[in-house]
């Protein structure tokens, strides 16, 4: 089963976002995956996600709020289920771990 846990960090500022996704990622199970919400691109988050051994999909709405989708590199079921929800929601898609996946 697929869960969604969502972290909306909008308010925060750095490194609050950063640390606290860290926190939330090291309890992810199989099918679970992290819907980070941010105003801004969270760089630094992205090798930290890599050297941890997550996936990740970084998506933009139209007024230009960030979120990005983590889930553990292998959990096909999450990734799939972001998949789907990515093209219900009508997110576009900025920057993926996926299409990069050796890096």
């Amino acid at each position: 089963m697929v869960k969604e846990y969502l972290f909306d960090a909008s308010a925060m500022e750095p490194p609050e976002p950063l640390i606290r996704a860290l926190e939330l990622i090291d309890d992810l199970k199989a099918g679970d995956y992290l819907r980070f919400q941010h105003r801004r691109e969270p760089f630094p988050l992205y090798d930290n996600l890599n050297q941890r051994g997550f996936s990740f999909i970084t998506c933009t709405r139209g007024d230009a709020d960030y979120e990005v989708f983590i889930w553990n590199k292998d959990d096909t079921a999450a990734q799939s289920a972001i998949q789907c929800l990515i093209q219900a929601d009508k997110l576009t898609m900025q920057f993926s771990s996926i299409n990069n996946a050796d890096s």
